[in-house]
């Protein structure tokens, strides 16, 4: 692993702790009702760009919160750069991104409860 990609992961991990202290501050009536978890942030090389991926529970309200939280991008990458000033000389842009792992992971297990249809053909 090279010293940027292991500056990276710091980075990053440090903008996921940061994140979702904000949206956890912000509460579940910000959001419509919905938890809203930051899962994971990819950042580029320069440190200039973060995908912040979030997951929504309930899935229902996935379009609600995503609106919601895009709409208020700016307020957040704000509030991100107050927590980040004395470590990071210039706050990332953010985009978020939907981590539907959850959804993923429901519906394989819907499909592994499933009951097996029997063979008719002999």
């Amino acid at each position: 692993m090279t010293e940027e990609s292991t500056r990276q992961l710091k980075v990053a991990r440090e903008i996921q702790r940061d994140m979702a202290e904000i949206i956890r501050s912000k509460g579940m009536a910000h959001f419509a009702g919905a938890m809203v978890t930051v899962s994971g942030v990819k950042i580029s090389p320069d440190l200039s760009y973060a995908k912040i991926y979030i997951s929504i529970f309930p899935s229902s309200k996935t379009e609600e919160v995503m609106g919601i939280i895009s709409s208020e991008a700016k307020v957040l990458r704000g509030e991100l750069g107050r927590l980040v000033a004395k470590q990071l000389r210039i706050v990332p842009e953010l985009t978020f991104f939907l981590d539907d792992s959850l959804d993923y992971i429901e519906h394989i297990e819907s499909l592994l409860k499933e009951d097996p249809k029997p063979d008719t053909e002999e």
